[in-house]
């Protein structure tokens, strides 16, 4: 499987183009936001001759949703997330302004991710992985033979994501990473929703909110 992280719009978010060998893809939390970033991404996928089959998205927030639109049309695909952050999509223009980032339209949702196990492209399958928290409906995408785990705005290296926003809740996205990241074993790399890469094994050591609750310094279930 492979992986590119393409970084784009002011909130320098992690867009991710997924192919196997068979040159189809998916394109994880597009957040593509100007002809620019358009261009960049269109060019990225022609030049390797990719076919896309599917935008998906770990969550609902407009920074990881700009440019789900131009993808589904420019390639006529579905997008996929949890309904449960329905309210998020449905949101994301108004969203998008209180940051001082102008948005185009939304997109559609096609597939549903709340309940669902798994998503397939080409000859790969990416688990489903309920992990809300950051926001209600947010999962995270893992391959298991490559050891890849898509964390979007749960995990980040060394960090969490933000639990103050409509719909956060610190106590969940911590049972999300304690009860159903980290089980997956430190080998498993870490693609976050921003920054850089990172491992399981590396964040149960030196990310300090994990920490802090494997230490029992904090009460995460309450």
């Amino acid at each position: 499987m492979n992986i590119a992280r393409l970084v784009f719009n002011p909130l320098q978010e992690n867009t991710y183009v997924v192919w196997d060998a068979t040159l189809k893809a998916v394109i994880i939390d597009a957040g593509n936001a100007s002809e620019r970033e358009n261009t960049m991404l269109e060019s990225f996928i022609s030049e390797r001759g990719l076919t896309p089959v599917m935008a998906v998205n770990t969550h609902g927030h407009f920074d990881h949703l700009l440019g789900a639109e131009f993808v589904c049309r420019r390639y006529d695909v579905p997008f996929a997330m949890s309904s449960k952050d329905k309210f998020l999509l449905e949101n994301g223009v108004a969203s998008a302004e209180l940051f001082g980032v102008r948005a185009g339209d939304m997109p559609t949702l096609d597939i549903d991710l709340d309940g669902r196990e798994s998503i397939q492209f080409g000859d790969t399958t990416l688990q489903i992985i309920a992990t809300p928290g950051h926001t209600p409906g947010h999962v995270a995408l893992f391959e298991p033979q490559s050891k890849v785990l898509f964390t979007g705005d749960t995990l980040f290296r060394e960090s969490i994501g933000r639990t103050d926003l409509p719909g956060g809740d610190y106590s969940w996205i911590m049972r999300s990473i304690i009860d159903n990241l980290l089980p997956l074993g430190d080998e498993v790399k870490v693609y976050p929703g921003h920054g850089e890469e990172s491992n399981i094994g590396h964040e149960s050591m030196y990310n300090p909110f994990i920490v802090e609750v494997l230490n029992q310094e904090v009460n995460y279930k309450n």
